[in-house]
């Protein structure tokens, strides 16, 4: 029988505001059994290319990553907020380590093709290796994985987090009984984006894209449901999305049917 493991992805308003962070570390805390971390940092990474003078540029909210804002992005993501979270969690009693997808090669990518849009450095994942990552969670080391990955030619690559949280799922999967969880600001999907209290308890593939044309999911929302849909088919056992306070048990649980 498979060991259960929870990777947790947190967006960058939690992980960006003192209180929430500290609550996630108490609410992380409790979980049980195995777990892995994965965070975002977008607004960190704004609010220093604004202070280093850099532009940054948006199309259909994904960076456009130049080489000035890779600099960026990889001293943000792999130092300043990775590192946060590590000692965050070690005060917490928790033993931590901070990787990008460059730290033993465990997830390599390629810059992005340019069709319509140049989003310059971004990585589109191609491989994931989790073997040694795997002995590292065996010895109960929480892994907090940055979105960040690499081209194994030298070349850091800018990636979106909720995709680098679906893929790391999909390649334990192999070896644990996953869960996966979308930690952000709203208690679940909601049917309604403007009450927080319609928060839809379970979700199929063809009532997410039900909901999607009628223009009830929008924006953020479908790449976050596509990458878990896609977890689902490719062996994650469950996957929910929820915030802080239901990490536990809460939020919306999607269904394989």
């Amino acid at each position: 029988m498979k060991q259960n493991l929870t990777i947790v992805k947190v967006g960058g308003k939690v992980v960006e505001e003192a209180s929430s962070l500290n609550d996630l570390f108490e609410r992380f805390t409790q979980l049980e059994g195995h777990k892995v971390l994965v965070h975002g940092g977008g607004r960190s990474a704004t609010a220093m290319a604004d202070r280093l003078g850099i532009a940054t540029k948006m199309v259909d909210g994904r960076r456009v990553t130049d080489q000035a804002m890779l600099e960026v992005v990889t001293m943000v993501y792999g130092g300043l907020v990775n590192k946060g979270i590590v000692a965050g969690l070690q005060a917490n009693g928790i033993n931590a380590i901070g990787l990008t997808g460059a730290d033993l090669n465990y997830m390599q990518a390629v810059k992005r093709p340019v069709k319509e849009i140049d989003y310059g450095f971004a990585g589109d994942i191609v491989s994931v290796h989790v073997d040694e990552l795997k002995l590292l969670v065996e010895k109960e080391v929480v892994l907090v994985l940055a979105p960040l990955t690499h081209d194994k030619k030298g070349q850091m690559l800018n990636t979106n987090a909720d995709t680098i949280a679906a893929e790391a799922a999909i390649g334990f999967s192999k070896y644990f009984d996953v869960e996966l969880v979308y930690c952000f600001e709203k208690p679940g999907v909601l049917e309604d984006a403007e009450d927080d209290n319609s928060v839809i308890d379970s979700l199929t593939y063809s009532e997410f894209k039900s909901l999607q044309e009628s223009g009830a999911i929008h924006a953020g929302m479908i790449p976050k449901l596509d990458n878990s849909f896609n977890a689902i088919d490719k062996g994650v056992s469950l996957v929910r999305i929820t915030n802080i306070p239901g990490l536990k048990d809460g939020g919306t649980k999607l269904l394989s049917t």
